[in-house]
């Protein structure tokens, strides 16, 4: 059974996804002080989604000849700045002109950090790696539960939300000067300082597992931006506790990544996110149908409980079945992400100004379906692999299962 090893350079890493989490999650609940501090309306507003998902967009575009040119230690730093550019540059947006320009710049650099973060833990980790990447998400997301009690604590008490989103600067130094003190660096890619690598055509595997990861991240943004609509229009909640639903969905995103971290130690990925996927429908199902308050907030937490491992099974998939190309594959689910992130809350927005939200909100568990049948294929394509005694022509070269250098 691989052996997680939580190293020096891991735990730099985990605090550096962190810290674009921060920045997410803080920005997220901003947006009705935006519309009333600007004077826009709520489909203005909205944009800012949409800047998030261009941002990811565009990085994910420049990212395969960044890695090559740069290398992941330098794209990982120059993804927090522009972060944290970002979030000091808020002070002077009071234009939406500005704040859109500024969260698309930080989203830019998410999927700089992100991404190379990704890559650089499977190399780091090798068979261990689903449960790094697993655990790496569940620090983030426990940091993006913190973020809304800041960025409210700060505009409480006059200081503004700016300057609870500009305080991730603070750590972000800080990581830096660890990292740059104890020298800890992340593993470069093959490719690292050539002028050109040809890339080889990236397999089916590896295509299914992008097809899962745009469904589940559909799943994800039309949870986090409409779940709220749904509890106030369905199970009859105010306004506040609607949004507090919000922090249900995260909660169980952090246990469902936490729990599946150590799982993902003894069972396949392919047939975790399975299993994730069913605990996903179940809860939405408790959600979806409840009138009652507590029951409607109860499948909500359920539900993110399986959702909280689809992004991070579904990328070390898509790593995994890359042949040999990680970041090429990374700079690949990114875009599919971004996009997804793009279309599907405007997909489910004009679907429900025709039937209403609640009904709309069936769009989930086809999503949910689209990315188990896309599994459930990359599944038999390496059982198939496996049983004729070779391994799958899809999969990534993976070190030996022995734990990572230590850097400590």
């Amino acid at each position: 059974m691989p052996r997680l090893v939580r190293d020096r350079l891991t735990w730099v890493m985990y605090a550096q996804l962190a810290l674009w989490v921060y920045f997410m999650y803080g920005f997220g609940p901003v947006a009705p002080i935006l519309r009333d501090e600007l004077h826009i309306s709520r489909g203005l507003a909205g944009l800012h989604g949409t800047a998030f998902a261009l941002g990811g967009v565009l990085g994910s575009l420049m990212m395969t000849t960044l890695t090559r040119r740069l290398g992941r230690a330098r794209l990982i730093w120059i993804g927090l700045a522009c972060i944290s550019t970002a979030a000091l540059g808020m002070y002077a947006a009071h234009h939406l002109a500005l704040t859109l320009t500024f969260a698309t710049l930080a989203s830019v650099g998410s999927a700089f950090t992100v991404n190379a973060i990704n890559t650089a833990l499977t190399d780091h980790h090798g068979p261990a790696a689903p449960a790094a990447i697993s655990e790496a998400n569940a620090a983030a997301a426990a940091v993006g539960l913190v973020a809304p009690l800041v960025v409210g604590a700060t505009y409480a008490a006059g200081w503004g939300w700016r300057s609870g989103l500009a305080v991730v600067v603070v750590p972000a130094l800080a990581v830096a000067w660890y990292a740059w003190r104890t020298g800890v660096k992340p593993p470069e890619p093959a490719g690292f300082g050539r002028e050109r690598v040809p890339h080889r055509p990236l397999p089916e595997a590896f295509w299914l597992a992008l097809t899962s990861l745009f469904a589940t991240g559909a799943i994800e943004i039309c949870l986090t931006l409409w779940g709220s609509e749904v509890l106030r229009e369905h199970a009859h909640v105010s306004a506040g506790v609607a949004t507090a639903g919000v922090s249900a969905l995260i909660a169980g995103m952090v246990v469902g990544r936490l729990v599946g971290g150590r799982l993902l130690l003894v069972f396949r990925p392919s047939r975790m996110l399975l299993v994730a996927l069913g605990v996903c429908l179940a809860g939405f199902a408790v959600f979806w149908l409840a009138t009652l308050p507590w029951l409607a907030m109860a499948g909500l937490a359920l539900t993110g409980t399986g959702m909280g491992l689809h992004y991070p099974l579904g990328m070390s998939l898509a790593l995994a079945h890359s042949d040999g190309q990680p970041d090429l594959a990374a700079a690949r689910t990114s875009f599919a992400v971004g996009v997804a992130f793009g279309v599907a809350p405007f997909a489910l927005g004009a679907l429900a100004d025709r039937v209403g939200p609640h009904p709309a909100f069936l769009l989930v568990p086809l999503f949910a379906v689209v990315s188990a049948a896309a599994i459930v294929r990359l599944d038999r394509i390496t059982s198939v692999a496996r049983s004729s005694g070779r391994p799958p022509a899809a999969a990534a070269p993976i070190p030996p299962a022995r734990p990572p250098a230590r850097t400590d």
